[in-house]
């Protein structure tokens, strides 16, 4: 799916997916785990800006109230936080409500990133834009071959991308589907893809 004129030099939203309760961490939200000091919410949205997002949306759901009272993340992205009432239905119906949070925002894509992922950064952020930039509307990072996050999704392909994402699979039966069409970049020398299910995992905190 080729970009359009139109598409070049439009702003790309980032797009944190940020709801999950932590249901195997007792459940303690994700979003306000502490990484340096940070809340992860709090943290991701910066690197999402300072890889090159022109604005962040924040999907939040588990203990949003609380979220919300311990970040400022409106002030930090231009944008207050949404909220997925169903959050606990997975990850699928965060993506749905953050992409159709922007339709009619001008974005020429959306770029997705996990808030239980500390070792995400700004440089894997700025990679997966730049391929965007060069023409590509489907990217995804690559960690010694193998795909994971951030993603990217062109604005022509939200649609689809929504109506495909359900419970915990998020956009991956979209991304099987659409394999051969989506450009990998390779980040395992900037970024880890590891992230936060369980308390052994907690460790990648310290």
């Amino acid at each position: 799916m080729a970009r359009t004129t139109e598409d070049e030099g439009a702003p790309v939203a980032g797009l944190l997916l940020a709801a999950g309760g932590g249901r195997r961490l007792g459940g303690r939200p994700k979003a306000l785990l502490e990484y340096r000091g940070t809340p992860l919410v709090e943290r991701a949205a910066r690197e999402l800006l300072a890889g090159g997002c022109a604005s962040v949306r924040v999907v939040l759901g588990a203990a949003a109230e609380r979220v919300r009272a311990r970040t400022d993340l409106a002030a930090l992205t231009g944008h207050e936080p949404l909220v997925n009432p169903d959050w606990e239905r997975g990850m699928g119906s965060s993506l749905r409500v953050g992409l159709g949070s922007l339709a009619g925002s001008g974005a020429s894509a959306a770029l997705v990133m996990l808030v239980d992922q500390p070792g995400m950064g700004a440089e894997a952020v700025a990679r997966v834009l730049a391929a965007h930039r060069a023409g590509a509307d489907l990217v995804a990072a690559s960690y010694e071959g193998r795909r994971g996050h951030p993603v990217l999704f062109g604005a022509a392909r939200w649609p689809e991308v929504a109506a495909s994402a359900a419970g915990d699979r998020g956009a991956r039966a979209y991304l099987q589907a659409h394999a051969g069409e989506i450009t990998l970049v390779e980040c395992a020398d900037v970024a880890s893809p590891d992230d936060i299910d369980t308390p052994e995992d907690l460790a990648l905190l310290e």
